[in-house]
């Protein structure tokens, strides 16, 4: 969660429901204003199915990932996603076991947003 997002629910925390709910309205207000003028388009909120090649380079896997989880942050992830690109390009590991990681990486922050959501 970036820091925006923890401190609006800080906020929200302080303030009576009917408050909230006020705050709540006028979010969406300003999202579909967004929509509708073209500067937000759906995100899906489950993966996408795009299975993965038989050969698949490390760039390759982490775009086919980012396109398969849209509804991620790449950000959050930016320092492990570079610590395993590094370690196929630095270290020689395994493009095959690079992207096994990297698979777990983008589903446990896949699951961990959606358990927030909840």
């Amino acid at each position: 969660m970036n820091k925006t997002a923890k401190k609006l629910l800080a906020v929200l925390d302080e303030l009576d429901s009917s408050e909230q709910s006020n705050i709540l309205s006028f979010a969406e207000f300003l999202l579909d204003k967004a929509k509708k003028e073209g500067r937000i388009t759906h995100v899906a909120t489950e993966p996408l199915d795009i299975p993965r090649p038989t050969e698949e380079r490390v760039v390759a896997a982490i775009k086919r990932l980012s396109e398969t989880y849209p509804m991620i942050q790449k950000n959050t992830m930016l320092d492990q996603t570079a610590s395993l690109m590094s370690a196929h390009i630095l270290q020689g590991r395994a493009a095959s076991d690079v992207i096994d990681e990297l698979e777990v990486l983008f589903k446990e922050h896949y699951l961990k947003k959606k358990n927030l959501e909840k």
